[in-house]
Order: C-alpha cells, then structure tokens, then sequence
C-alpha cells in the first residue's frame, strides 16, 4: 500500500469522526406496557431486553409511584448462566435505547406464556406493547404458590412477588455459614428482629420474613462444608450456633416452625435427616434454573443403583438424582412433604422459578397455606401443572388398610402446560410402575382443562404413591412437575427401603461420621451415633433389592 492510500484513509477517517462529532447517535426515548392478552389491563411482570451487540438494557417505571427492581446475576463458573432482568409494577416502563435491532421478552410466573418482539429503534421516541396470554388460572382452580427458599431483601419482595404472582415468600433473613455461630450474628444475617416479620402485600401475596438458614462452611476456624437447613416460620430468632441440632431443632418445634431440607447430595444431607426429621424436602431446588445448568461438579455424587451416572451432569439427571434421594428417604419411614425454592437473589433465577402450589379450596389464607405445605396438599413445578387425585383425594391423603388388604386404586387428572407434556409418570414406593399417555397434547390456554390421564394400580402393603411428569421445550431443555404423596398403611407390613437405597444411606453416614468428628463438639458426635445407629437398622431391616421390586410390578 502506497504512502499516498495512508494519507488519504487517515484523512478520510479524520472527517468521518468530526462528523461523529457534529452529528451523535442519540438514544431514544422507548416507553412501553405489558398488558393481560384479553382483558388489555396492564400487568406487574419480568422484562428483558437485550440491545444489537447482546447487552443487557434495564427498564425504569413510568409511572408516579410505580417500582422497578433491577436484577443482574451471572453464576461464576458457567459464564453463559445469567439472568439479567427488571421485574415492573403494573405501570407503563421506559428505557433510553441506542438505535438498532433490540428484543424485547416479558415473562410473568408460570401462568401466563413469555411474550418475545424484536423492535428497530430509531432516535425517535417509541412505544412498545406487550401482551401476555394466561395459559392458566391456578388460583382460580384453588391452587396457590410459594418458594421457601428466597435470599430477595424484603423490601424489594413485594414488586417481585406481584411480578412473578407468587402468594407466599418466605426470605432467608438470618444466615450464618459458620459452625457454632448463631444466626443473630450470622455473616449474612440481614435483618434484625425490629423489622416486621408478617407482611400482606395484598390479599393473596404474603411475606413472612422470620426464617432462619444454617449454611455451614467452616468449623471452628478451618474450611469444612457441612450443608444446610432452614428453618422456616418461626416466632423469635435462634440463639443457638449448629452442631449440635438438639437445641435448634427443640426451639422450632416449640415455635411451628417447618424444617426443610436443602439439596440432596450436600455432605451433612443423610446426617441430618435422622436428628431433626425435617418436615420439607426440596424437589425443586436452587439449581434448577431458567438460564443454563451450572453445577455440573457439585457435592456428593449419585450412587451407582440410580443408573443417572454421577446425577449432576445436566439438569434432568439433577431432577432424577432429587427425586431418587427423596424416595429413598421416604422409604426409610421419614415423612417428608415436597417443597421448592430458588435462591433468587444470589443465583442467576427468577423468584419461584421452581415453586411449591399446596391446594385450597376454600381461597388462600397464610396459616392454611402453610399447614398445607407440610401436610403434602401440594406439587411441585418448574414448568407443566399437574393436578392429580387417588380415588377422588388430593395428595396428602392418607388411607388405613386391613392386614394383608391388597386394594387396587384409580389414578386420575390432567396436565396444563405451556409446552409438550406427553405422559404422567406413576410413582410407587420409588419405582415407576405405570406411565400413562395422555389423551391429548395437554397445552392450556385460557379455560382449557389440560390433557386428561386415568389408570389403576393395584397395592398391597404400606405403600406411598405420586406422580410426575416432563415437559419438553422446543430448545430440548426439560422442566418438570412432581406430586407429594398419596399415602396407604397397612400396619402387618411396615415399609422398607429397598437394599440398595439402606446401603446407600449408611455408607453416606459413615463417610460424614469420618470426615467431621474431629471437628464436632461432644453433644454433635452424639447426634451423629444416633443418626448411624440408626441407618444401622434401616440396613438390617431392608429384605429386597430394586431389581426384585421391579421384578415384582413387572410380572
């Protein structure tokens, strides 16, 4: 290139620049509303709004008096992982935009399907509309939702919970992560007991802002993960630093409180579940998300009687590796209701992403809400809904049965969802003995009923029952929906964990025992006998294996 061609692009780079000068690119001004598809009246929701290079852009509310809360959360070792949104009041938004092509997407909860416009901004003001279709009404139905596991500030909760149309919250508020330390010197503790704990956003949303996660990373000084527990809804704030559980556990069952177990394969899981007997287990947990699965190395791995290989390498075989744990423990007699909850403040996820719906008939109230988590009226979703009944009873229902009474049982329901569902899975005593098509595509809209199932069982024994399904999005990710149980006792023939699930357990105990003695305080070593003694018996007790089991079904 001649010295001549430099001379002649520099200048006529030098007059493109002065024109730049002269002439910027200005943002313009974009004003828009999400609205209810039908009715036109403006809703609270999620939007998201992505500008020509793939930056995120955040809206601000419009409207004397409205609110927006601004998310921003990337997880940190999958970079891809983020969730990047502003959840709105029910008021006209607005946003400076540089010009080009930006997508527009708003979300509300799981009633109501996303709506997603690409939009060519100009340096003129514009507006934008964004019409929302409710898919379906579980409120109307008598189904109302909650996620127990929220790190949201309370003051920021009541504009995200109207956003999401989530009826209960129930914020972390007191958080320590160091053993032996109490919660009300917890390092991320962010409350104190001054503030309210009850507050009614409006008749069917409600914050209950008391409750307390135990999260334990260290012991005594050194670096020593454990895992962690909740404790949920109590009336004054825990004193008491864990291990040991004695006096935490004795507190909040004297106050109400539920007790929920966190994920599955944390290293204190097992050991736990024998000294507190937790009420709630999370099915739905704060590694389900809308953007991509993280944790592909996370804690303990699978089992290999599971047959999902190490149970965290995508977000189906996390689901599988959930569900199998929870059988396993529901098998050893420990009666936990299902419950959800997404960590929405420190991971990349919305609020109620995943979510817990516990029926009520008669319209929602708080205290019923709540009595409904724990009796199991309830299901657990990231997605599709599933609305299941044993001979005319909703889960949670418990039947006695004469010694030795075989009863053959009716299964029924429907399936709304947004995406395809194509069959119901039936649960029994952590087997999947039926899957049963459905007699339609079961996508809702509006007053659809969803896609009808009907099938019977025939038990005999003590025995539990629940149902679940999958649902498929065009992108092939997977969401799913999960029944708590329905329950059969037959007093002659008591229930048993399969073999392989006893072995399981123990050999989980027994590595925890190893690894933590030496760091636990006398009164933790002897909850932790207790908890081996006990997995001890569960082991002599088990008579068969899950392949005779499935042997059995299959005949």
């Amino acid at each position: 290139m001649t010295k001549s061609t430099y001379t002649w692009r520099f200048w006529a780079w030098l007059a493109w620049a002065g024109l730049a000068c002269m002439h910027p690119v200005h943002a313009a001004q974009v004003t828009g509303r999400i609205v209810d598809a039908e009715t036109g009246d403006m809703l609270p929701a999620r939007l998201y709004i992505q500008g020509p290079n793939g930056g995120w852009q955040f809206a601000t509310s419009a409207a004397p008096g409205g609110t927006a809360v601004r998310y921003e959360k990337q997880n940190w070792l999958n970079k891809r992982s983020v969730e990047h949104h502003t959840t709105l009041s029910a008021d006209p938004f607005q946003v400076d935009l540089k010009p080009g092509f930006h997508v527009f997407r708003a979300e509300r909860g799981k009633e109501y399907r996303p709506f997603e416009v690409r939009v060519e901004v100009e340096e003129q003001p514009l507006e934008v509309k964004l019409p929302l279709e409710r898919w379906v009404n579980m409120g109307a139905r008598g189904w109302y939702s909650g996620d127990t596991h929220v790190h949201r500030t309370v003051a920021e909760l009541p504009n995200v919970m109207r956003a999401e149309d989530l009826n209960v919250a129930l914020p972390l508020t007191y958080w320590v992560t160091k053993g032996e330390v109490p919660p009300t010197r917890g390092d991320k503790t962010t409350v104190d007991d001054s503030d309210r704990t009850f507050i009614e956003v409006d008749a069917t949303h409600v914050i209950y802002a008391r409750n307390t996660e135990y999260e334990i990373f260290s012991m005594k000084g050194r670096s020593h993960t454990l895992g962690a527990l909740f404790l949920l809804h109590h009336q004054t704030p825990f004193q008491d630093g864990v291990p040991p559980l004695g006096p935490v556990v004795a507190q909040a069952r004297r106050e109400g409180a539920l007790l929920d177990l966190d994920k599955h394969n944390w290293p204190w899981s097992v050991a736990l579940i024998p000294i507190v007997q937790p009420d709630l287990f999370e099915l739905a947990n704060n590694h389900h998300w809308r953007t991509e699965f993280a944790f592909t190395n996370f804690a303990e791995p699978a089992p290999e009687y599971m047959r999902i290989g190490q149970g965290r390498q995508d977000e189906r075989t996390w689901a599988e590796f959930g569900f199998k744990a929870y059988y396993a423990l529901l098998n050893s007699g420990f009666a936990l209701s299902p419950t959800a909850g997404t960590a929405s403040g420190v991971h990349p996820v919305p609020l109620g992403f995943g979510r817990v719906y516990v029926h009520l008939p008669g319209g929602f109230d708080f205290a019923q809400w709540m009595k409904g988590l724990k009796d199991g009226r309830s299901f657990v979703t990231t997605g599709p809904m599933l609305l299941g009944e044993v001979e005319g009873r909703g889960p949670g229902h418990r039947w006695k049965l004469r010694d030795g009474e075989t009863r053959r049982v009716t299964l029924n329901g429907s399936v709304v969802s947004a995406a395809q569902v194509s069959g119901v899975e039936v649960i029994v005593n952590g087997l999947v003995v039926r899957r049963v098509e459905l007699s339609q595509p079961g996508q809702g809209a509006g007053g659809d009923p969803g896609a009808s199932f009907e099938t019977s069982i025939e038990l005999g024994g003590t025995s539990w029952v629940a149902m679940r399904c999958w649902e498929v999005l065009p992108t092939g990710r997977v969401r799913f929906a999960h029944t708590a149980s329905w329950f059969f006792q037959d007093a002659s023939q008591p229930l048993r964990p399969y073999r392989e699930e006893a072995a399981w357990l123990l050999a989980q105990m027994e590595r925890e025992w190893e690894r933590s003695q030496a760091l636990l305080p006398e009164a933790g070593r002897r909850e932790y006998q207790e908890a081996l003694e006990r997995y001890r018996a569960l082991q002599a007790e088990a008579v068969e294996s899950i392949r005779e089991a499935e042997a059995r079904w299959n005949r």
